[in-house]
């Protein structure tokens, strides 16, 4: 199988945040609680990795239903804005051998989209610090306005002429595969991600590890 477009998730594919994710939410709601004069139970490191993946409104609504939107929102950005700086000061875990791997994409004739639920700062600060920002083709992120979800984001890219079969939707959760089934992609899951066990059962390829993916170019 070769393919001519990547679109890549983020977080599980190419980087994981675990391990500073429960400290910018724990900072995070300690601020807003202190600035509000209220308490906020924070959520466990593993109820929080399970929302990963999800549209970030989504994940809010499931860790702090008790909340109104409008101070979700606020929480939201919070994390938002200490995550960025952990990124740009080296935190989180990036894969092995992801920024070669994606230069020999590219090298090769590869194109390299992004399909994520994350928002724009948070991809855009993994990707300049992995400095492969410039690689990425027809920039499409989640804006709440025209595009809700990662689905939204392939059928964008199909929308400007992309044909769904020189794609692989590249990721580790169901918001991935479901994003493939959208536009009728093929689905490269990586199975080293976050995904609880049973929760991808379908695919056309089966990463070990994120190098493995320059063969199908």
């Amino acid at each position: 199988m070769k393919y001519q477009y990547f679109a890549l998730d983020i977080d599980g594919t190419i980087f994981s945040s675990e391990s500073i994710i429960y400290p910018v939410y724990r900072e995070s709601i300690d601020r807003f609680c202190r600035e509000r004069n209220i308490t906020l139970e924070a959520p466990g490191r593993e109820r929080i990795m399970l929302e990963i993946g999800k549209p970030v409104r989504k994940i809010f609504q499931n860790l702090f239903p008790q909340l109104e939107e409008s101070d979700r929102d606020v929480l939201s950005d919070s994390v938002l804005r200490l995550l960025c700086e952990k990124i740009a000061a080296g935190g989180g875990e990036y894969y092995p051998a992801v920024t070669e791997t994606i230069e020999s994409i590219v090298q090769r004739g590869g194109k390299i989209l992004v399909a994520s639920n994350g928002r724009r700062p948070y991809i855009e600060a993994i990707l300049r610090y992995l400095n492969v920002l410039q690689y990425v083709v027809h920039p499409t992120y989640i804006d709440g306005q025209n595009i809700f979800t990662k689905s939204d984001i392939m059928r964008h890219y199909v929308s400007l002429g992309i044909e769904p079969r020189a794609v692989v939707m590249v990721g580790d959760r169901l918001s991935d595969l479901e994003a493939a089934q959208a536009i009728g992609c093929d689905f490269a899951w990586c199975a080293y991600g976050h995904a609880p066990p049973g929760e991808i059962t379908t695919y056309a390829i089966r990463l070990e590890q994120f190098a493995e993916l320059a063969k199908y170019v």
